[in-house]
């Protein structure tokens, strides 16, 4: 199996183009903090995932990039509230990205805690 492969992985970066696809109308003042954060930040969830699971011959490697990834998601998620709070989306828009966020969350924390599922130690 390939990083590509795992749940957490595609629902991350289905999230992180969602992201960058709402972005693209936020005001031109937020493209090097607002914009640029949050791009950032729902990026590297996806990226620490890939390598967390190309560390995997490793458990503390693996276990340190996924809680580097679900610290980046909690990230995110602080930046949709920001998004939110100075009317960049509307509450619709943020409850659907805040779901899918926490839904990460769950993916990641159930590789964190199931990682012989992942080829981890083995």
């Amino acid at each position: 199996m390939k990083f590509q492969d795992l749940l957490a992985y595609q629902k991350s970066f289905s999230l992180a183009m969602k992201i960058f696809e709402i972005t693209k109308r936020f005001p031109k003042e937020e493209m090097y903090s607002l914009t640029d954060q949050i791009r950032r930040s729902s990026r590297s969830v996806s990226a620490n995932i890939s390598e967390s699971y190309r560390k995997r011959v490793y458990p503390k490697n693996f276990h340190s990039k996924l809680t580097d990834s679900d610290a980046e998601n909690s990230e995110t998620q602080v930046w949709l509230e920001f998004s939110l709070k100075c009317n960049y989306i509307n509450e619709s828009v943020y409850n659907e990205l805040l779901n899918e966020s926490n839904e990460v969350g769950k993916l990641i924390n159930y590789m964190i805690l199931n990682p012989q599922k992942f080829g981890v130690g083995v």
